[in-house]
């Protein structure tokens, strides 16, 4: 469903779309792990940093089929319309590209494919853990936010999630977490507090601009949830060496 991946196909019924999210998170570890494969090849042909940049910020959009990064153009364009909710909604579900959206698309390109570009055989392993985490917490704010429409696909992925799916997703994000920390100490603490500020930030926002989350939305946290853990973790990294270097 969130995959570009040739997979077997099944038939969503109610039965089947249950614990549907719960197993999301793995798509973000096929990203992970082609990410640091990408990352391994290019390290050992001697690629220039652009070119590894570039692979690794199509890795995410391929794997997907660019479904996420649909949802933020989408969103982008309905934020900036300056119109009220009802049309703003209207214009998310518009399957035309407007202005904004090819602005901040070519915004978001640059930044991530910048940022990724400065990312490091330290700092690659935890770069590809926010893929995970990521979805992990899209997934929570699908079974928890305020749903903007009555119908709609994140609707009925929210409608169908079991009791425990919400319990399933926490066990996850809380290992996860752990693991990150044990790992990486004070720059897993930093990129997890980045997640988690984007996070808060969607679930304001949602709420305030639209009334709610809805299938574009959570392809535009998914997308800035992304972007900005990798900017913190490249950005807190250099500047923790500067400062070293100052003592």
């Amino acid at each position: 469903m969130y995959s570009a991946l040739p997979v077997p196909q099944i038939s969503w019924t109610p039965r089947s779309m249950k614990y549907a999210l719960c197993w999301f998170p793995l798509v973000g570890a096929v990203c992970a792990l082609l990410s640091l494969a990408g990352f391994r090849i290019c390290s050992l042909l001697q690629f220039p940093d652009f070119l590894r940049a570039a692979l690794l910020t199509a890795i995410p959009v391929l794997v997907t089929g660019g479904i996420h990064l649909d949802g933020f153009l989408d969103a982008e364009d309905a934020i900036h319309s300056c119109t009220d909710r009802d049309k703003k909604l209207q214009i998310m579900k518009d399957p035309h590209l407007g202005g904004f959206a090819v602005i901040y698309g070519m915004v978001f390109i640059l930044l991530f494919s910048g940022a990724a570009g400065a990312v490091t055989e330290e700092t690659i392993p935890l770069y590809a853990c926010g893929f995970v985490c990521s979805r992990i917490l899209s997934a929570i704010s699908v079974v928890r936010f305020p749903k903007a429409k009555k119908d709609g696909m994140l609707r009925t992925f929210s409608d169908a999630a079991g009791r425990r799916v919400l319990a399933v997703l926490l066990v996850e994000f809380a290992g996860l977490s752990v693991l990150e920390i044990l790992l990486w100490g004070w720059s897993a603490v930093m990129v997890l507090a980045a997640g988690a500020a984007v996070f808060l930030y969607y679930r304001l926002f949602s709420v305030r601009v639209f009334g709610g989350t809805t299938g574009d939305l959570a392809g535009y946290f998914l997308c800035q949830c992304e972007l900005w853990m990798l900017v913190v973790l490249v950005v807190g990294q250099r500047v923790f060496r500067e400062v070293l270097c100052w003592f």
